[in-house]
């Protein structure tokens, strides 16, 4: 039977003492009680940043002769704009010519709410319910002087407000905005890191704080619970999947109901969000027994996967290689080939920032050239069909000499985070 949320809180931390070998008074009586909020020394994006990813975003434009973009709501909005807006029905976007300033698009009812929330750019045209706003963005790209040229649709974009666009304006081009935006963030900022730092940190701690509270009996759903609870302690909003037993085999989970039992493989895998910027990490263990000599095989051969996976990124290597190296290990191991089970089902990595996946995946084809600021998961997963499976995610950054961890990788089996 699952053990409801509440008896939680009441759990001694034995499972954490039986875990990491620690004498049971050294555990608190509830794993959550010591969190703190971990955000209070927390620098959001400037102003000044924004402006200048804005400069660079215009420059792109001219560069790849695209006379404008737009941008729906979503998460490309808010990193040139810093404005969150939920994408309804109601069309609303921000439109960035190549030359001049950012102007928005809203229903009118919603125009005073966008005038609060503006921080570059000024202007704001509105529509009217039963007007059309299709008419009110061309009329925008009109009065810039954008009579002929392409316009660019960011990715997110949805396909009733680009049709809508372009029957208004059929005498424009239309292409992907992604020569402009996908270069822009790609490439993150120190403060960008900073925060992705801190929401690794939070991660972490959450991670810590939730394993001692793992219980025979319990549930997925309740271990991801507790684990969103320990986020908000620590001041985020954060979510974690997790599986137990063979269902850890399955990349993203089962639905065969799962209880969990001592031995069980547990795998965990989410993060939060600080300021917009995005952790993620998995972490692989066993639940409230010594491991196995074959769960210990595994384990130690997903570390050396991904160890090697960590040092074939370098500056101004392909993407792919990174996927290769970590995958070499796991074939040479007798596991695969390519995406064969046993073995390793899915990429290595995937880009992150804002969104917990984005561009730069390390995976095989992408001939993309590492560079310095470019964000990026590890995690090549051994999937085990029948048995159990292992993953160990830590995303890592780009600089001049090298990747650097956003999270200190498990130290072994027995050692989830690092000391």
């Amino acid at each position: 039977m699952s053990i409801k949320r509440r008896d939680f809180l009441r759990l001694s931390a034995g499972n954490a003492a039986l875990l990491y070998g620690l004498p049971a008074g050294l555990v608190k009586m509830s794993a959550l009680d010591g969190l703190k909020p971990m955000v209070g020394d927390v620098a959001p994006i400037s102003l000044q940043e924004r402006q200048m990813r804005v400069e660079k975003a215009q420059r792109l434009m001219a560069e790849n002769k695209i006379a404008a973009i737009v941008l729906d709501s979503g998460t490309s909005m808010q990193y040139f704009t810093g404005i969150g807006w939920w994408p309804s029905e109601r069309t609303m976007v921000a439109v960035i010519p190549a030359h001049g300033d950012v102007s928005y698009v809203c229903p009118a009812f919603e125009a005073e709410r966008l005038h609060q929330l503006i921080t570059i750019g000024k202007e704001v045209r509105v529509w009217e319910e039963h007007e059309s706003p299709y008419k009110v963005i061309a009329g925008i790209l009109s009065d810039n002087g954008i009579r002929k040229g392409d316009i660019g649709m960011e990715e997110r974009v949805r396909f009733f407000i680009f049709d809508g666009v372009r029957k208004e304006a059929p005498q424009l081009g239309y292409v992907s905005a992604d020569p402009v935006t996908m270069n822009c963030r790609l490439i993150k900022s120190p403060a960008e890191i900073d925060l992705m730092k801190k929401a690794s940190d939070i991660t972490i701690a959450a991670y810590k704080a939730s394993v001692a509270l793992l219980h025979e009996g319990m549930t997925p759903g309740d271990f991801s619970a507790i684990a969103e609870d320990a986020h908000s302690r620590l001041g985020v909003k954060g979510e974690l999947s997790a599986n137990f037993g063979e269902a850890s085999a399955y990349p993203h989970g089962s639905i065969e109901p799962q209880h969990l039992k001592k031995g069980d493989v547990v795998i965990m895998d989410g993060g939060c969000k600080v300021q917009g910027y995005q952790s993620d990490i998995s972490r692989t263990v066993v639940y409230g027994a010594v491991p196995t000599a074959r769960q210990r095989e595994i384990w130690d051969l997903e570390k050396k996967a991904q160890s090697a996976a960590f040092a074939a990124a370098r500056v101004g290597v392909p993407c792919e290689q990174v996927d290769m190296a970590a995958r070499k290990v796991l074939t040479d191991a007798g596991f695969g080939p390519g995406y064969k089970i046993p073995g390793l089902p899915h990429r290595t990595g995937h880009g992150i920032g804002m969104d917990m996946h984005e561009w730069g995946n390390m995976v095989k084809g992408n001939q993309q050239l590492l560079q310095p600021g470019m964000c990026f998961s590890v995690e090549p997963m051994i999937a085990i069909y029948g048995e159990f499976g292992v993953r160990l995610e830590d995303c890592a950054y780009m600089t001049e000499d090298g990747p650097r961890w956003f999270s200190e990788p498990s130290v072994a089996i027995d050692r989830p985070f690092a000391v």
